[in-house]
């Protein structure tokens, strides 16, 4: 019986030291040569160098110079340690409450967006932190923007479109608008903050 604890304790610490340090290190160190911005977590920096936030993970913008996100119900709103979606059904009360509290916010801050609020502006995703909306709802944010900005809305597109991430390898996905990036793009095209 000593015989085969010793056998099963060495069986255990040998896959512990396999499965626990020489694969995560064999990973982290093939990542970070082969993929070091990602493996870094994607992290994006502003013209001054500093870090703004990263590509992968949703803030919240709410100045009305600034293309606003997906909604979240990550945690208290874009924490990113307690990701998820708020698990509300199609008939939940309080999420309908939420969508038309936000619909009448987005309507009253946008007077100038032509048709309807973009129902993405409305719904989380899973996550609670996609970082992306559709280049349909940061169309429909340009008037407020633009006047916000006191730019010129054509410009403000042709900006949005320059950012348009195309389907990945040409099929997958829909193309999409990352708000961190192209937000940082109008402080950097369009000054800061006014």
């Amino acid at each position: 019986m000593t015989k085969s604890l010793t056998t099963a304790l060495r069986t255990a610490m040998v896959t512990l030291m396999i499965t626990g340090i020489v694969y995560p290190l064999s990973v982290t160190m093939f990542a970070r040569l082969l993929f070091p911005e990602k493996a870094a977590g994607s992290l994006i920096t502003d013209q001054a160098g500093e870090i703004r936030g990263s590509s992968l993970i949703g803030q919240n913008f709410t100045l009305p110079c600034y293309f606003q996100p997906r909604p979240s119900a990550a945690g208290d709103g874009y924490d990113a340690m307690a990701s998820g979606g708020s698990n509300l059904g199609p008939a939940s009360a309080e999420l309908k409450a939420r969508m038309e509290k936000d619909l009448a916010r987005l309507e009253k801050e946008n007077p100038g967006a032509e048709g309807p609020v973009p129902l993405e502006l409305l719904t989380a995703s899973g996550s609670g932190l996609d970082p992306h909306i559709s280049p349909n709802a940061a169309f429909w944010q340009i008037p407020r923007i633009a006047s916000a900005r006191n730019a010129d809305a054509g410009e403000i597109r042709k900006l949005v479109e320059r950012l348009t991430q195309g389907r990945d390898f040409g099929v997958l996905g829909e193309p999409r608008v990352n708000v961190l990036h192209v937000n940082l793009a109008l402080d950097r095209d369009f000054g800061g903050s006014p």
